[in-house]
């Protein structure tokens, strides 16, 4: 079923380019000398020269490539979370108004050294009679004198202000999530390397089909040909007849309309081999009007052995380990569980090492100045959740969902590979004794034409049995031609199935 819908496929691909040819002949421009040469490939093209070209041209796979680029950058992205980062920030600030640590002039008391007291004293306005320090309407001591810092000294110029700092972090622990990333890309980069290597396998396995297709339709083209040669034997017999009354008028309408049928189905053959030449090329990146010859197109395929299931059956762990879809599944759940790794650690502390060399100007290092001047600072940093209403935990338990999921995806995937493994080493061998049952048949039929057409010429067989016999020929052959390319391609499906199609 798989390779009669891949067929179908094929029909409607090619009537798609047949209905394009046609939409573009109106346009065609009259000169010949500005139409393009059509692409024309020397000698005998293989079906392994037909994969390579598919394998570098198709876009399927061009976009498989760019994944695994894709893949490498973000496991060196996740890598550099190991080293510290260093980033610079800086900016300008304008103030509509200067800074002014005092709203006035201030009056500061002062103090004198008391030998008595051994001490300072402040400077205060005493009574003279009794010798004790005044106090003003406030109810505070009066100072005998001051020391007078005017407003303007302690006020600043900060309408322009430009500044900026350098940092350094290092993360120390970050819960584990740095390792976690680390291995959750490396196995993201591997499992895109797998799907390139699965996307390939498909590739080869639309080149081989699209190259049988070709190589069964120039078959029947030629089966085709010969067939007509046959009618057109018979009708100048029977015309030969007729003249010398030996045959009817109604023999000779018979053969004419089975040889007009015949040519009719000449014509259609030779159009759908054109067709798949064109759906050929385009698989694999050439021009649709490339001009190839296929090395198993004129000549008689060699018919492989059959494929024989081992002795037990096929190793399926072996398979598994073959298939690229498999190991890409199996990164899948790698990449399960780092993520489950990277939900746990927004559970655990984290530590890092902070360091940074910050400036201004203007900066109060030394005094209030305009020009640039900064300092050194360095330290460590603790986070720590402490509660976040179950949302970090329940993160980490989806996490841990996903993971079964995953497995439960690998072991469902083990169980169709089993089946798909089985179903097509059963196709292998039904192929190839379909082929060994179509080769007696043709032998058969060549045998039954043989008799037939010397039984006609002797008169004892009408024009019916004749083309009774030739018509159960063409049938044979045909059927041959078909079993021979269904061997080719469930061996080709059989290897894609065990994994060793594309090694």
């Amino acid at each position: 079923m798989r390779l009669m819908s891949y067929f179908s496929s094929l029909r409607r691909r090619a009537a798609a380019f047949a209905l394009a040819a046609l939409a573009a002949v109106p346009f065609a421009q009259a000169d010949d000398e500005a139409r393009q040469t059509p692409t024309v490939l020397s000698g005998l093209t293989s079906l392994e020269s037909f994969r390579q070209m598919a394998l570098e041209n198709n876009k399927q796979l061009m976009m498989a490539r760019q994944r695994i680029k894709k893949a490498e950058y973000q496991n060196k992205e996740a890598f550099a979370a190991y080293l510290p980062g260093i980033d610079f920030a800086g900016g300008y600030l304008y103030n509509q108004r200067e800074l002014s640590i005092f709203d006035s002039d201030q009056l500061l008391p002062t103090k004198s050294f008391d030998l008595q007291t051994q001490s300072y004293q402040f400077n205060l306005v005493k009574n003279p009679v009794t010798g004790e320090p005044i106090k003003g309407p406030n109810g505070q001591y009066i100072p005998e004198t001051v020391a007078l810092i005017p407003k303007e000294a302690m006020t600043y110029d900060i309408h322009n202000v430009f500044f900026g700092a350098i940092t350094l972090t290092q993360p120390i622990f970050m819960g584990g999530k740095i390792v976690a990333m680390n291995r959750l890309t490396k196995a993201a980069e591997r499992a895109a390397r797998e799907m390139h290597i699965a996307e390939a396998e498909n590739v080869i396995y639309a080149v081989d089909a699209a190259y049988w297709q070709v190589v069964s339709l120039k078959a029947k083209y030629r089966l085709a040909e010969s067939f007509v040669n046959l009618l057109d034997s018979l009708d100048r017999n029977v015309h030969l007849m007729l003249e010398e009354g030996v045959a009817t008028r109604s023999d000779v309408l018979s053969v004419d309309v089975k040889l007009n049928a015949a040519q009719i189905d000449l014509v259609k053959v030779e159009n759908g081999l054109t067709l798949s030449r064109m759906a050929l090329a385009q698989i694999c990146g050439l021009p649709v009007d490339a001009q190839f010859t296929l090395a198993d197109e004129d000549n008689d395929a060699a018919v492989p052995t059959a494929a024989l299931e081992p002795e037990g059956g096929y190793d399926m762990e072996q398979v598994y380990a073959n298939r690229p879809d498999m190991r890409a599944l199996e990164q899948g759940i790698e990449a399960a569980k780092q993520q489950k790794r990277v939900a746990l650690s927004s559970m655990l502390p984290n530590i890092a090492l902070v360091g940074s060399y910050e400036f201004s100007n203007p900066n109060m290092y030394d005094g209030f100045k305009k020009r640039f001047k900064g300092a050194f600072s360095v330290g460590a940093m603790l986070t720590i959740p402490i509660w976040h209403w179950g949302g970090n935990y329940n993160k980490y338990r989806a996490a841990k969902v996903d993971e079964t999921i995953r497995e439960l995806q690998f072991e469902d995937a083990k169980e169709l590979v089993s089946l798909q493994v089985s179903q097509a080493s059963f196709k292998t061998q039904e192929a190839y004794k379909t082929y060994r049952m179509t080769m007696t048949n043709l032998s058969k039929a060549d045998e039954n034409l043989r008799t037939a057409t010397l039984a006609f010429k002797e008169g004892v067989a009408t024009t019916d049995n004749v083309m009774a016999a030739q018509t159960a020929w063409l049938k044979a052959h045909s059927e041959q031609i078909d079993a021979l390319i269904d061997v080719q391609l469930c061996q080709t499906y059989l290897s894609k199935a065990l994994g060793t199609l594309y090694q």
